[in-house]
């Protein structure tokens, strides 16, 4: 069974829907959390706190992910990852307590966290236009982020929150099946090692490179959290002049969320021809700015404000994984992912617990994205720390 899966390959197009669901499926809880929470008889501020476990099983299952894929395969763990998220939403919709919700999201959180260490290296086996590559593959995570509060506010008008978990795990399964079916065969290891020679060893720099990119990653990955988490909720509370529908909001979030994602491409087709540097420095003080003025503004000018400021954030995305495939050679970029990965979900893991205390000491949502702003900070740092490169760099062979 694991001998099938030794050498096999996917077109892109099928990563890209991969990350699609990834992150679709994070966030179902997302805008479910209220509905689930009056279901449960608690608040929005206490049933946010059920899916910590699951945002820090995203982060810290990524090195066993990793492993698994360097012990076995990446293509086989791929098709784990496709099915083992549509099983888990599934359990979810099931559940009867909150403990049995905060488990379901558990389990999701740990397949979920396969495709980032896994699915990107194999995205990145390639070094053809992998800045534009890595920026279509965020502009499909976005996409996800984006469809979920309208898909799932779209289900509570005619439905609850566990229809919501239902219908997208189903989906989930489906695409898992299409998935295995589209596998194709690749080059066994003879000819691997053909490809791989002359691209083996550490670029100069990368110490640097790495601890800057370390950096952003925590930072980035509290910031990515709160900024997709929240935005939902803070659209609910403060776009009372536009509409108080729950599925008005909902879509507002997602036309926010999916206006920024073409960001990623553009900086995607940036990072191929600019030094990274520079577009790493441009990304961190537009979040600082446009973060803060957000957290003071309400209807159209919020909505203005928060696309700009959701260009930055997710602009920010393809620009690690492009700088890292710079420094790191092709056997070793599975590891580093998945650490970069533990790192950064595991910092957005603390968004539920953080933000969940601070509402509960009476901060309002304005007070926590004043707060998020100044979490960039790190970032414009890494950018000064960060080697200057001003072409396409490819390890050195030892």
């Amino acid at each position: 069974m694991i001998a099938k899966f030794q050498h096999k390959s996917i077109d892109d197009i099928f990563l890209y829907a991969s990350h699609f669901l990834d992150h679709f499926m994070m966030l179902i809880f997302a805008k479910a959390a209220y509905d689930a929470g009056l279901y449960f008889g608690i608040g929005y501020e206490e049933i946010i706190g059920y899916g910590t476990l699951s945002f820090v099983l995203f982060g810290a299952c990524a090195p066993i992910a990793a492993r698994l894929s360097d012990s076995y395969s990446r293509s086989l763990m791929m098709v784990v990852f496709n099915f083992g998220i549509g099983l888990a939403a599934i359990f979810s919709a099931l559940a009867q307590s909150p403990l049995q919700l905060m488990l379901g999201l558990a389990v999701l959180g740990a397949f979920a966290a396969i495709y980032h260490p896994v699915g990107i290296s194999m995205l990145l086996k390639s070094d053809k236009r992998i800045g534009l590559r890595l920026g279509i593959n965020g502009v499909f995570g976005n996409l996800g982020v984006a469809a979920a509060p309208v898909f799932i506010g779209a289900i509570l008008l005619n439905g609850d929150w566990r229809m919501g978990f239902w219908v997208s795990g189903v989906l989930c399964l489906i695409y898992g099946v299409l998935f295995a079916n589209r596998l194709r065969h690749e080059p066994g290891a003879k000819a691997s090692a053909q490809a791989k020679k002359g691209t083996s060893g550490f670029s100069t720099g990368w110490q640097r490179a790495l601890i800057a990119l370390a950096l952003v990653t925590t930072s980035g990955g509290f910031i990515f959290g709160a900024m997709t988490f929240l935005v939902p909720r803070y659209f609910d509370l403060a776009l009372g002049g536009i509409s108080s529908s729950v599925a008005v909001t909902g879509a507002l979030a997602s036309l926010v969320y999916a206006c920024a994602s073409g960001s990623q491409v553009l900086v995607g087709w940036l990072v191929d021809r600019v030094s990274p540097k520079h577009i790493l420095l441009a990304t961190a003080a537009g979040q600082v700015v446009f973060i803060y003025v957000s957290s003071s503004l309400a209807d159209i000018g919020l909505l203005v404000m928060m696309t700009c400021a959701m260009c930055f954030v997710f602009g920010q995305i393809p620009l690690t994984d492009a700088i890292m495939s710079r420094y790191v050679p092709d056997e070793n970029r599975t590891r580093v992912l998945s650490i970069k990965f533990l790192l950064n979900l595991t910092a957005g893991a603390t968004v539920l617990p953080l933000c969940g205390f601070m509402l509960q000491r009476g901060y309002t949502m304005a007070d926590l994205f004043s707060f998020i702003s100044f979490l960039a900070i790190p970032t414009v740092c890494a950018a000064l720390l960060l080697p200057r490169q001003s072409r396409m760099m490819q390890p050195q062979t030892p």
